[in-house]
């Protein structure tokens, strides 16, 4: 099942006070990216981040799940009518991410 654009609009504009923010389609489904860097997605209409430290710190009992078939497992965020939730764990999670491959 592919996730829906209602859906994505409702988790962009959740994010709407971050600069920086964007989305790349990807076969039915939104790669979510912030400054350059992949946060997570969505997918199924369920929004997933990467599992950093930050992030299960924030969300302790988030449950772990397959964006598909064959992929690593990502945080599952429930919170996603929180926006300062939603600012502050983007913030935590991309001070952990490694800046993006040079293409070349």
């Amino acid at each position: 099942m592919a996730s829906s654009k209602e859906y994505l609009d409702f988790i962009m504009d959740q994010l709407s006070s971050l600069s920086g923010v964007s989305y790349k389609a990807m076969m039915g489904e939104y790669i979510i990216y912030y400054q350059g860097k992949i946060i997570g997605g969505i997918y199924d209409d369920r929004f997933l981040v990467k599992p950093t430290k930050s992030a299960k710190r924030l969300m302790p009992d988030a449950v772990l799940e397959k964006p598909y078939d064959g992929a690593k497992e990502m945080l599952l965020v429930d919170d996603v009518d929180d926006r300062d939730f939603l600012s502050e764990l983007f913030n935590a999670v991309v001070d952990e991410l490694p800046a993006p491959k040079k293409k070349g």
